[in-house]
């Protein structure tokens, strides 16, 4: 298992914009960013692959999130959100899958076996 620390997370007016980071302490096979908004359980929202060229989106974010590997250091990733409407605040939390597995499900909140504390954000109508 590898550590993994959020940062990024604030207030933003709906249509504004914020950008998540996230750094591992090693080797990730896929980055992840979850939410989980008041009264809801956990959701996806994106992942990327250690290349940074696959990536996949839950159909909400589509458009407007945008998920990427750093160019200098693979470990971290970065949620760039261009936000819509106050539901999308929540805790945000970055989540990574160590090593190697076939048929990931990127989405899927069992394959990550690394989780960081979360990182809140809060979007205001």
């Amino acid at each position: 298992q590898v550590q993994v620390m959020e940062s990024g997370g604030g207030s933003v007016p709906a249509g504004g914009s914020l950008r998540l980071s996230c750094i591992a302490s090693g080797y990730t096979y896929y980055m992840a960013w979850f939410r989980q908004s008041p009264g809801k359980g956990r959701e996806a929202v994106a992942a990327v692959h250690i290349s940074g060229e696959i990536t996949y989106y839950d159909d909400s974010v589509k458009g407007r999130f945008t998920i990427s590997r750093g160019n200098n250091n693979k470990n971290t990733a970065y949620l760039q959100m261009n936000t819509r409407k106050p539901e999308e605040t929540g805790m945000y939390y970055c989540a990574a899958l160590w090593g190697v597995v076939e048929d990931v499900s990127p989405l899927a909140e069992v394959e990550y076996d690394s989780w960081g504390q979360g990182t809140q954000v809060t979007v205001s109508s």
